[in-house]
């Protein structure tokens, strides 16, 4: 606050990645930023992503942004090495701006493509570490707030596209992938409240998982339920939650999360495919 009683805005910059809390990296990507600008608020969404799990990221990254102020940066670390990178990606998205790997995980965060993106260059003399892009980030959002346009950053190109993880349905079925779990093992599908009821059509509904548990009510939240038992909720981001009430769902049912590594090893997962899926059926 000044002396005029007026709040000061400092200029908001999230963070997410997938590097973890073991080491110093996250530490070091804070200071690379406040070297190139000291007045950026720094806010931490996670930095333990299970890495290369594209679903995972899109779905936490999709779901933080949203509740954050126009004009906030977000700074997101996923699998920047994909490829051997010669540019990063500065997008502007509904008043958004993030810096990201041109990967194809933003397409999976916006369920499209962004309003406008520009490809950020690579100092070819300096050795392409994540420190290096951490600075090449902070430094392009603090050239947006001095005031330089945003097509002056880059040049314009076509980004990699991937597509997000969508539930497939039939006529009186809808089927989705478990996407997250998360601390208190509940377990997240990738299903939303409108995806539901757009199918739904006011029919009854069983939800059924693990070949044979079943659920076929909506709670409002996990006290809707007995302690121990198994409740179905639409939880703050608008998805399909599966919980036990004051218990570990994931756990208890063998549950586990969808995986991009798993796409190619079809055998392996059609042992697997009824502890990773969700399905819905109505009559």
């Amino acid at each position: 606050m000044d002396t005029a009683g007026q709040f000061i805005s400092m200029p908001l910059l999230t963070l997410t990645s997938d590097i973890g809390w073991k080491d110093y990296l996250v530490g070091a990507i804070k200071g690379q930023i406040m070297q190139v600008n000291e007045s950026f608020q720094l806010l931490d969404i996670t930095h333990q992503l299970t890495p290369f799990n594209y679903p995972q990221a899109a779905y936490i990254c999709r779901n933080a942004y949203k509740n954050f102020p126009d004009e906030t940066f977000h700074l997101i670390m996923v699998n920047l090495f994909d490829t051997r990178p010669e540019h990063l990606l500065l997008v502007k998205h509904q008043q958004h701006y993030f810096g990201i790997a041109d990967n194809g995980l933003i397409t999976m965060i916006l369920e499209g493509q962004p309003d406008e993106v520009i490809a950020l260059p690579l100092d070819k003399t300096k050795q392409k570490t994540t420190l290096h892009c951490a600075a090449v980030f902070a430094q392009a959002f603090t050239d947006l707030l001095s005031g330089i346009p945003f097509q002056k950053l880059g040049k314009p190109l076509d980004i990699q596209v991937k597509n997000p993880l969508r539930p497939t349905q039939g006529t009186n079925w809808i089927e989705g992938q478990i996407i997250f779990i998360d601390h208190f093992e509940n377990v997240v599908v990738n299903i939303t409240r409108e995806e539901f009821e757009a199918q739904r059509r006011g029919r009854s509904f069983k939800i059924v998982f693990k070949r044979d548990e079943v659920i076929d009510r909506i709670g409002d939240n996990y006290a809707d339920t007995a302690e121990g038992e198994k409740i179905a909720i639409f939880n703050s981001a608008g998805y399909l939650e599966i919980a036990v009430n004051k218990g570990n769902a994931a756990g208890l049912f063998g549950l586990h999360g969808y995986s991009d590594r798993q796409g190619g090893a079809a055998q392996q997962l059609q042992s697997r495919l009824f502890y990773q899926t969700v399905r819905i059926f109505f009559d």
